[in-house]
Formats: structure tokens, C-alpha cells, sequence
């Protein structure tokens, strides 16, 4: 089935009286579930703040969400019966536009610049010289260099390339603990 999505009609659920979403978690990733919580966060609010600040939002939450996607998106049994629409009948059905590389466990500022020095449990590739993006829980997403990174023992390494190291991150930009960081898929 595809994944159900229903960003572009939280004004309808709120209408319908419903007060709570279950975000899906089970066999996610962290990313898929803190973009997914933080976009329908913000577009839950910009909704009952208004009309106008919704739907001035909603291109934001539109390209959130398909950073993250796993699946093609349906609306579900909200609009009636699904149909064959509803399914993915081919056997590509992952796209993945930004991976996972670890939330911000500890941060320090670094002394040269404005950066910072962050420690993660990495979960994907990445190497020295990347520009990847720090996601802020307030929706900011902040694009950095990785300008070093040392493992935990203080040795210098080029990439990350064994999954759950931990790392000492040296970022071009400030980060703090529990910032998530990802970059763009290729």
C-alpha cells in the first residue's frame, strides 16, 4: 500500500473534530519520523492560527514530507473506498530523496568559527567535506560543511563508513543536542 498522507487536508480533519494524529513509526527511520512529526506539527498549528497561514505553509510541509518518503502517497479510506490507486502494483516502491545520519548526542562550539563540534551514533555513510543539513525541531534546516571528524577515540578519519560509530563531527555551522542530521540521497 502507499503511505498515507494527509498534509494537504489537516483543516478537514481538524473540521471533523479529530484531535489527535498517530504519526506511523513502526519500521521507520528517525528521520521519516521527526520530519513527519515536526511537518504536521507546524502545519497543525499555521492551521488554527489560519487560513492564510496554512496554506502559506503548505509548500514547505509538501517538500518536507517528500524528503522523507519511503512510498508513493494516498489518502487512504478518508475520502471513501481505496482503489487500485491506493496501491504500488510494481516492485520499485522505496524513494528515498534524504538520508539518515544521526541526531546530535552532545555539542560543543567550536573555537575558530561559529560551528560546532558534535558527537552522533552515525547511522549512514558520509565523509569529510560533505555539505549536509542539520534539522532543527523549531522546522529550520540548515545546510553545513563537515569540515573533520574523529572517532571516538580522537583519530582522524576521512568518512563513516561502519554504522552505530561514534563520531566527533566538526561542522561549519552551530548544531545542538538532539538536532538531527541528514543529506540528499544520490
Amino acid at each position: 500500500s502507499k503511505d498515507l498522507c494527509m498534509i494537504e487536508h489537516i483543516p478537514e480533519m481538524i473540521d471533523a473534530g479529530i484531535d489527535s494524529f498517530k504519526i506511523e513509526g513502526r519500521m521507520k527511520t528517525a528521520l521519516y519520523v521527526a520530519t513527519v512529526a515536526r511537518t504536521y506539527r507546524k502545519a497543525i498549528d499555521a492551521c488554527l492560527e489560519s487560513k492564510e497561514a496554512y496554506e502559506a505553509i503548505l509548500p514547505w510541509c509538501r517538500e518536507e514530507i517528500s524528503k522523507c518518503t519511503y512510498r508513493q502517497f494516498t489518502t487512504g479510506f478518508y475520502f471513501g473506498r481505496p482503489d487500485e490507486n491506493t496501491q504500488i502494483y510494481d516492485s520499485n516502491t522505496y524513494e528515498q530523496e534524504y538520508i539518515y545520519l544521526g541526531i546530535v548526542e552532545d555539542a560543543e562550539a567550536a573555537q575558530e568559527n561559529a560551528g560546532s563540534i558534535v558527537s552522533i551514533t552515525q547511522r549512514n555513510k558520509f565523509s569529510v567535506g560533505e555539505t549536509i543539513e542539520i534539522m532543527k525541531p523549531d522546522g529550520t534546516n540548515v545546510p553545513v560543511t563537515v569540515e573533520a571528524m574523529y572517532t571516538d577515540d580522537g583519530e582522524s578519519v576521512d568518512s563513516a563508513p561502519h554504522p552505530k560509530q561514534v563520531l566527533w563531527i566538526k561542522l561549519s555551522e552551530a548544531a545542538k543536542k538532539y538536532d538531527l542530521l541528514r543529506c540528499k540521497s544520490v
